[in-house]
């Protein structure tokens, strides 16, 4: 075999070895190579590959099926500016705790800094977002042994970072490959055998084995605990059993969300002055990193409440700088002091609004996007997936979503982009095993369109996306005060109306696509599952207008 034919076929057997199921290729010329390794393990069965031809839409695929299942997905480019259209999701993996797999194509030393084509300088390209960075020596004839044991215990290495097995961080890691011509293969054997064998049944070259942690020393909390659950990895949420007694207010995409104590919307609790004022508690339990609302991040800034954080990782959330105490376990809380009284109160109160709540959405004279939310959740079958776009329809589920114990909820929380979230949610689609939905913005389904672009022989995931349409970004709207100053101009550049039919727009790329515009033809098209797009004509007006109904609705249910 020629070197580079024999470091992708030694690269790619130690990866599957070490638990690599799926793997995301954006073709080039440099990465050749890998390419074809990679084709013809998934030929053997070894494992599935997935083609796009934008290196960026490949790169959140990867992230998608590596958030979707836990493993380590590897997203291969070719050199130069292919490797930059990563960077978003390398961000997004390094925020998120997500092993993300970078493995880019680029030229040997000897051609860079030469002007040679398609070479930028790639070496330590993502900085302090990766875990673990190198930059892999060119494979050579005639150090077979030496080689071997080199990029197997290379992509051991590179798995066992990526998973966070040893150090509880897990994350993207990035593997810059310089490769020689030839790049296309010569003839080889079927077998990796000889000097280029990996261990004996199939085993990994170096198997991390993960530390037994260590137990928590079980401490009081105060009566009027209220816990707040943020983003985090699915697998690191910590269970919380019926006999939790505190109210928590979780974030969709925590991992608490419809669990026991979780209420809804706890976040238009916090926004009423008054009611907290009467209520408030005088310890939170913060769990993840929450990021969605306002009422949360004052309340964890607020003097007279201590801040207590529990993170499953050696990096934590602490955007108050309040927290007094961090530990990586939940479990060793004394449950013996909560104040019941104060406990029914958090719980009755978030009945109250979510009934007026209802009553709000169900008066409103139009599918709104504010109901889309609600409905969309409360019509997913069990065991469904949801991946919620980041901007305004993470927000309206976290608000008026009834929270359910038997969804899978995801979403881009780490960095908070709506870039690649068609390409999450597909990825998350093809490895979750069963149906699956996306709730997304017009402008963060535009953004991601060539997510949807599905080459031949590409598998198509049971994904249907539902797209509010108000024609623009009305999320800025409710964020920013003050915009009526700018009335003139804020259509242009924050509204940024695109003026385009997305059912049309779907269909260009092979999506099947229908646009309703009643409760009844959502649930009705809902039922029919992916792959489909969804499209609900809504209004920016309308949706502010329903926003300020909404939080006086709950004002007022809560006297």
């Amino acid at each position: 075999m020629n070197p580079s034919t024999a470091f992708a076929r030694v690269l790619v057997d130690e990866l599957v070895r070490g638990g690599v199921t799926d793997a995301v290729l954006a073709p080039g010329s440099r990465s050749a190579p890998l390419a074809l390794v990679l084709a013809a393990a998934e030929r053997d069965g070894r494992l599935r590959l997935h083609v796009r031809i934008d290196e960026r839409t490949a790169a959140f695929l990867a992230l998608g099926l590596a958030k979707g299942s836990g493993r380590p997905v590897p997203v291969v480019t070719t050199s130069g500016t292919a490797t930059a259209h990563l960077h978003a999701a390398v961000l997004e993996a390094d925020a998120s705790g997500v092993p993300l797999l970078a493995l880019t194509a680029d030229r040997p030393p000897e051609l860079r800094a030469t002007g040679a084509n398609q070479t930028i300088e790639q070496a330590g390209l993502y900085g302090a977002a990766v875990r673990w960075a190198a930059d892999v020596g060119v494979p050579e004839a005639g150090r077979e042994e030496e080689q071997n044991r080199y990029w197997r215990s290379l992509a051991a290495k590179a798995l066992t970072i990526a998973s966070g097995t040893l150090s509880a961080d897990p994350g993207p890691v990035h593997l810059n490959l310089a490769l020689r011509e030839p790049l296309m293969p010569d003839d080889e054997p079927a077998e990796l055998t000889g000097p280029w064998a990996g261990r004996p049944g199939n085993a990994p070259w170096t198997a991390a084995q993960p530390s037994p942690g260590f137990a928590a020393t079980a401490h009081r909390l105060p009566p009027r605990t209220l816990v707040i659950a943020g983003d985090g990895p699915l697998h690191a949420a910590p269970g919380l059993d019926e006999t939790f007694p505190w109210p928590v207010v979780a974030e969709p995409s925590s991992g608490c969300w419809g669990g026991p104590g979780a209420l809804r919307g706890g976040v238009l609790l916090l926004g009423v002055v008054d009611w907290l004022a009467a209520h408030r508690p005088e310890h939170v339990l913060v769990i993840g990193r929450p990021t969605l609302s306002r009422p949360v991040s004052a309340l964890l800034a607020d003097p007279a409440v201590t801040v207590e954080t529990v993170s499953a990782f050696p990096r934590w959330a602490d955007a108050g700088r309040s927290s007094t105490r961090v530990s990586r376990v939940f479990a060793g809380f004394d449950d013996a002091g909560a104040d019941a009284g104060w406990v029914r109160a958090w719980r009755s109160s978030a009945d109250r609004v979510g009934a007026a709540v209802d009553a709000a959405l169900d008066g409103a004279p139009a599918l709104t996007a504010a109901r889309l939310a609600r409905d969309v959740v409360a019509a997913l079958p069990a065991g469904a997936l949801l991946v919620l776009g980041s901007s305004t329809p993470v927000r309206d589920v976290d608000r008026l979503a009834v929270p359910r114990a038997d969804v899978t909820v995801l979403a881009n929380r780490g960095v908070a982009g709506i870039d690649g979230t068609v390409s999450t949610a597909v990825g998350a689609a093809l490895v979750h095993g069963g149906p699956a939905f996306a709730l997304m913005g017009d402008l963060t389904f535009l953004h991601d369109l060539t997510g949807l672009l599905l080459g031949e022989g590409e598998p198509r995931p049971a994904l249907t996306v539902v797209v509010p349409d108000n024609d623009g970004g009305g999320i800025f709207a409710q964020l920013e005060p003050g915009q009526d100053r700018h009335a003139a101009d804020y259509r242009r550049v924050f509204g940024t109306p695109h003026g385009r039919d997305l059912v049309t727009v779907a269909e260009s790329l092979g999506w099947p696509a229908t646009r309703v515009s009643t409760p009844a033809e959502l649930q009705a098209v809902l039922g029919l599952g992916g792959p489909q797009v969804v499209v609900v004509g809504t209004d920016q007006r309308a949706e502010a207008e329903l926003a300020g109904r909404l939080r006086q609705a709950a004002a007022a249910a809560l006297g």
